[in-house]
């Protein structure tokens, strides 16, 4: 397929999850993060739900795993999800430490030496990695990694 300015390569529709404990996982996602529950189903060993925003759900969560997640193996790497602005950021850093989440570095940081975007860097329950970034604003922040991108090694 050549490069063109117009793209017909498909867009993501929605992450789905597997998680241990839905009940967790839900009051984080939720709770913590604002998805909004668009639907659930919790019948004995079919338990689920989708979040999003409104109705387009943007999140799934299968509680069907009976370990947390691994780096280790091929797969997912890390979710990242956008907000406006690094003030926005900053707020859900906030909440996330009134929660007790451990970050990968301290503060918001740029995805790399001289970027204006950045983020902040941690796991959730289940420990996968998650980043909440802003597509500009964090050009004055120290860069913890210099060889490699941010989001790319924790």
């Amino acid at each position: 397929m050549t490069a063109s300015t117009t793209s017909t390569a498909p867009r993501t529709g929605h992450i789905g999850l597997n998680v241990t404990d839905l009940e967790r996982s839900l009051a984080f996602y939720r709770d913590v993060l604002g998805y909004g529950v668009i639907g659930e189903g919790k019948e004995e060993g079919r338990r689920f739900a989708f979040l999003g925003d409104g109705a387009r759900p943007v999140l799934t969560l299968w509680q069907q795993a009976d370990a947390a997640y691994s780096g280790a193996h091929a797969g997912l790497h890390h979710l990242a999800i956008e907000t406006d602005s690094i003030e926005r950021v900053k707020d859900y850093e906030s909440a996330l430490r009134a929660h007790g989440v451990e970050f990968a570095y301290e503060g918001v940081v740029p995805h790399g030496e001289g970027a204006a975007s950045g983020g902040i860097f941690f796991h959730d329950p289940d420990g996968t990695r998650l980043e909440i970034f802003a597509p500009s604003g964090a050009q004055n922040e120290p860069t913890p990694v210099k060889s490699a991108p941010t989001c790319g090694f924790f």
